[in-house]
């Protein structure tokens, strides 16, 4: 335990977000029922650009406007397992849980190798966020238990809700899902500070999303892949207000299309002039 880590930690956390979150704080998230403002169709060219088939959803409330595009609107309204894109609501539940203390508390290596080796040494939540380190957040679901962990996600409600799996994680091979536009729906109440957490919670868990950032704007976000799909989701932070994306694509060569991500987010989001082309 490091308590001076943690304040410092939160206190910056508390500083990064504070100009940007006033401007937006009167928007009001867009539900997946409401229509798209403007649909992105051309955008089809990003996705053919990278061999990639799939849907993204951008919501852009910066200068206290809202404009939202959407390449496939149905693919956009289906749920998919969320993979490791749910490690962000998990990490919530965890520390609301008191499952962890701080982002400096150690989870020590069960030992087992697995194939990515940054999984193979002890974690704390800011390396098993980074790392995607599974068997940490495999300890938070079976310390929560099923019951717990389905009244956290209806309480956030979180795609269907349902943390049911046969074997496996649930948030991977069970029967949790969420579409593209519930994750928008879901990163805007936390960007916010707007779920039923502790501020002091998701100002962490925010921090413990940070990709990059200059002195104009931060991103942050998370991976997620299943196996046959994978995901980008998370918000580019301007001083006029937020810029939130979600991208779901089908992945049938594995590992060799995950690079495609970020790739066709990155692109889009450049188009946009939402995302520096430096970044």
């Amino acid at each position: 335990m490091k308590p001076f880590k943690k304040n410092s930690s939160i206190i910056k956390a508390v500083i990064i977000t504070a100009v940007m979150l006033i401007a937006s704080l009167a928007i009001s998230p867009v539900s997946q029922a409401e229509a798209p403002k403007n649909l992105g169709a051309d955008w089809g060219k990003y996705f053919k650009k990278y061999n990639a088939t799939g849907t993204i959803v951008i919501l852009d409330q910066r200068a206290n406007q809202e404009q939202s595009w959407v390449f496939d609107q149905k693919r956009a309204q289906q749920r998919y397992s969320p993979a490791s894109t749910y490690k962000i609501p998990h990490t919530l539940f965890a520390l609301d849980a008191g499952l962890v203390k701080d982002e400096w508390q150690v989870f020590p290596w069960d030992g087992v190798k697995r194939a990515y080796s940054p999984h193979n040494r002890d974690q704390n939540l800011r390396s098993a966020m980074r790392n995607s380190a599974v068997w940490v957040y495999d300890i938070f679901a079976k310390q929560l238990g099923k019951q717990k962990s389905g009244n956290y996600l209806k309480k956030i409600a979180y795609g269907n809700a349902d943390p049911s799996t046969a074997q496996g994680s649930y948030w991977i091979e069970g029967k949790l899902a969420v579409s593209a536009h519930e994750q928008i729906e879901f990163l805007q109440r936390l960007y916010k500070n707007e779920l039923p957490f502790k501020v002091e919670h998701q100002l962490l868990v925010k921090d413990l999303m940070v990709i990059a950032a200059k002195r104009t704007w931060i991103l942050r976000a998370k991976t997620g892949w299943q196996g046959r799909h994978g995901w980008w989701v998370g918000w580019v932070e301007w001083p006029n207000g937020p810029v939130f994306f979600a991208l779901n694509i089908d992945t049938p060569d594995g590992m060799s299309d995950l690079y495609k991500r970020q790739a066709i987010v990155r692109d889009i989001l450049m188009s946009i002039e939402a995302l520096p082309s430096n970044s």
